[in-house]
């Protein structure tokens, strides 16, 4: 339970900040009120179950809070596939007719609670105003998520891979929801059925309907939430995780070339595209902007070997290890810090093996790495 309520809560203010940025997606829009129905539910359920009474409002006021959002949130996710796949003006129209079943399940909920005697407890479903009550709240999420879940299984087949797989992920908890509602309605029919017979087997519908209601909820429905709101965030998470990764290597040879790019701007202060020079400290702690400065001091470091090649020995390149070379750079530089004449015709110098940027940047990183062995930050 409180995994639930954690993790709903997180995906929740997760999905708040996207929504933020872009408020006019409708598709986020419903995923995000769907997620805040869970997260809203969490609380009033916890009250119910231990019968607290919450801003003055009875436990069976808190009951159907609870499955009140809760329906709410399945008729917003069954919205999302909705918006998804129709233009918006089909889409609005279905979304009206679906909302008619919510209606009457509402309804249902409101007179029920407003009919079950105030002693009663909320989960009680000898009483018939609250088995009536979880009945249908039950099988409105029954029928909700299983739709949801067919959705899901076929938009995963034609979505990238990435979104594939946590459409594959949500489904699987949509389908663990599904079956624990299945579980519960007939539990819930028994307990009430055998609360109009005698005393004895009220006890024994009591006790299965407990039994039966306990492991459902723990093998499947609480299990199947957590599987789907991993499975909603997964393919943002991936994405996230995949960018943190591209941003640490760039930051770790933005630091690696440091040593190259420190012995070339000693000599070529203009090339500097950054006119506001910062402190070394401040570069090194500095985390915003790190794409922008990896790239301008690839840029910087190439435009500096151009700049220095034509001081280079004229032994060619190529042919030379990246320790020699650095040998052989340290010397040009001495020598345009001597201001000795050279020819002004530029030659190649640490040419990557391969196509791309990631090559060229391999070829600097192992010069710089050459030139400071101990390394530089």
């Amino acid at each position: 339970m409180v995994a639930y309520g954690a993790l709903s809560a997180l995906v929740l203010l997760w999905l708040g900040v996207r929504l933020a940025r872009a408020p006019g997606n409708v598709p986020l829009r419903t995923v995000t009120s769907m997620v805040a129905c869970l997260a809203v539910a969490f609380p009033f359920g916890l009250a119910a179950d231990h019968g607290a009474v919450v801003a003055g409002l009875p436990p069976m006021i808190s009951r159907l809070i609870q499955h009140g959002v809760l329906l709410l949130g399945v008729y917003s996710l069954v919205s999302f596939f909705v918006f998804s796949t129709l233009d918006r003006r089909s889409a609005r129209r279905r979304a009206a007719w679906y909302a008619l079943p919510l209606l009457i399940a509402e309804l249902v909920l409101i007179v029920s609670a407003a009919r079950t005697p105030p002693g009663a407890r909320t989960n009680d479903h000898s009483v018939p105003t609250v088995a009536l009550f979880f009945i249908t709240a039950d099988l409105y999420m029954a029928i909700g998520f299983a739709m949801a879940c067919v959705w899901t299984r076929r938009y995963a087949r034609a979505a990238a891979p990435r979104v594939a797989r946590g459409l594959r992920v949500a489904s699987v908890g949509l389908a663990a929801i599904v079956l624990a509602n299945c579980v519960f309605i007939p539990a819930i029919a028994l307990r009430w059925i055998g609360g109009a017979d005698s005393p004895e087997l009220v006890s024994r519908a009591g006790a299965a309907e407990t039994v039966i209601g306990a492991l459902a909820a723990s093998i499947l429905l609480l299990p199947g939430i957590l599987v789907f709101l991993i499975g909603v965030t997964y393919p943002a998470a991936a994405m996230r995780l995949a960018a943190t990764r591209i941003w640490w290597r760039h930051r770790r040879e933005y630091q690696q070339l440091a040593p190259l790019w420190m012995a070339l701007h000693t000599e070529f202060p203009d090339d500097e595209l950054q006119r506001v020079p910062s402190k070394r400290w401040q570069d090194a702690l500095q985390l915003r902007g790190t794409h922008r400065r990896y790239y301008r001091r690839v840029v910087e470091c190439r435009d500096g070997l151009v700049r220095i090649s034509p001081y280079l020995d004229p032994a060619p390149a190529g042919d030379l290890d990246h320790h020699e070379l650095a040998g052989r750079l340290a010397r040009a530089l001495a020598s345009h810090s001597a201001k000795r004449p050279v020819p002004s015709q530029a030659m190649p110098v640490a040419l990557p093996v391969g196509d791309g940027l990631d090559a060229d940047v391999h070829e600097l990183v192992r010069l710089s790495t050459a030139l400071n062995p101990t390394g530089a930050s």
